[in-house]
């Protein structure tokens, strides 16, 4: 099902030999070069009416705004169970703010494919960033919390939600209790609407581990308070950060070991990147910044500039180096290869299911994969 192109291969050849037919190889795989086969490219090859079935049974989920393409977004609810919209936010007198764009046209889209809309709440402030002091003034003042728990239920009411998923980073150490009660607040009126609640935290990987998203979040309180838990198991290679797997699979591996002793499995939603970075070299702390990629984008780019894909065996993870204008650049991704590994994962630990990150780009191989 998953071919790994090596040096000479052609698409006729490939068709050829496992008698799937060219143009079904290129529209799975949405190539753009279907003369200019990548060495390492991983090609997901299935028959007529064939998937992968990867997440059968399972949750999958996925997060947009609402100004995703039309099209991008239908081709993954082909896929998807759950669709999360992001985001609503609030004040700091407690009012309920919608997203800048109307969302209703993805909750009509998202209910045709027989998948549920969830409302996403995020502690935003004016200019677009989390703010732990919206979440520090909500958590400590119970007329806040009842006046914007009013509000969310009836805008779930309204619109026809499903589920609401809390989302609120850079919490305060001294909040964590707070906010895990708060959670569990939400989740008590919701339920009695017929909504799920899920929490959505930063990937840790012990109690004692240290830094401003972590030290907030309990994860014990939260399963406790929740109705169930999204990891955040992306982003150790980021925008800032130094050239590496966006979410290499021994680090999330080892977030969900520690995840599973504070939560109940069945609680645990993994979360799945939908995207990659390219970088420039040598890469400068404080001076490079990373260019955001989508996977399906990052095998063109390959392509464009006579790459050969690696694949990284502990990470579990493509990457390839290019030159491009004089400058040498790196580019970590996902293909169908690492996204196999984390749902191989995801049935080994006994979890729920997984939620992407996010659905603003185009990645027909995979939802070919999960479905």
């Amino acid at each position: 099902m998953i071919y790994v192109v090596k040096n000479g291969d052609t698409l006729e050849k490939i068709s050829n030999e496992t008698q799937i037919p060219v143009a079904k190889i290129i529209s799975d795989n949405q190539l753009i070069y279907s003369d200019r086969l990548v060495p390492g490219q991983a090609l997901l090859l299935l028959g007529e009416g064939e998937t992968g079935g990867l997440g059968d049974g399972l949750i999958i989920g996925g997060y947009a705004y609402p100004f995703v393409d039309p099209p991008v977004l239908e081709e993954a609810l082909t896929a998807l169970s759950e669709m999360l919209v992001f985001s609503y936010g609030f004040t700091f007198e407690g009012d309920l703010v919608p997203p800048p764009q109307d969302e209703q046209w993805m909750l009509d889209r998202t209910i045709s494919a027989g998948a549920a809309p969830w409302m996403v709440l995020t502690p935003f402030s004016s200019e677009g960033a989390f703010n732990n002091q919206l979440i520090k003034v909500l958590v400590e003042n119970r007329e806040l919390q009842d006046k914007l728990i009013r509000q969310m239920v009836d805008t779930v009411q309204e619109k026809g939600y499903e589920g609401v998923d809390i989302d609120f980073e850079y919490i305060l150490p001294e909040n964590r209790e707070q906010y895990a009660l708060f959670a569990g607040r939400v989740r008590e009126k919701m339920n009695e609407y017929g909504c799920r609640v899920t929490v959505a935290v930063a990937p840790k990987s012990s109690n004692r581990q240290r830094g401003i998203l972590v030290e907030g979040v309990d994860y014990a309180l939260l399963g406790q308070n929740a109705d169930a838990v999204f990891l955040m198991t992306y982003e150790w290679g980021y925008t800032y950060g130094p050239p590496m797997a966006v979410a290499p699979l021994d680090k999330v591996r080892e977030v969900v070991e520690y995840a599973v002793t504070q939560i109940q499995p069945g609680q645990l939603i993994l979360g799945i990147p939908n995207y990659g970075y390219d970088w420039t070299l040598p890469y400068e702390r404080g001076i490079t910044r990373a260019r955001s990629i989508g996977n399906a984008e990052a095998v063109e780019t390959a392509s464009e500039n006579g790459a050969s894909i690696e694949y990284a065996r502990i990470s579990q993870s493509p990457w390839f180096t290019y030159r491009k204008n004089g400058m040498e650049h790196i580019v970590w991704f996902e293909d169908v290869r690492s996204i196999t590994a984390k749902w191989e994962l995801i049935r080994e630990f006994g979890l729920s299911g997984a939620r992407y990150w996010n659905l603003m780009r185009p990645f027909r191989a995979n939802w070919l994969l999960v479905r």
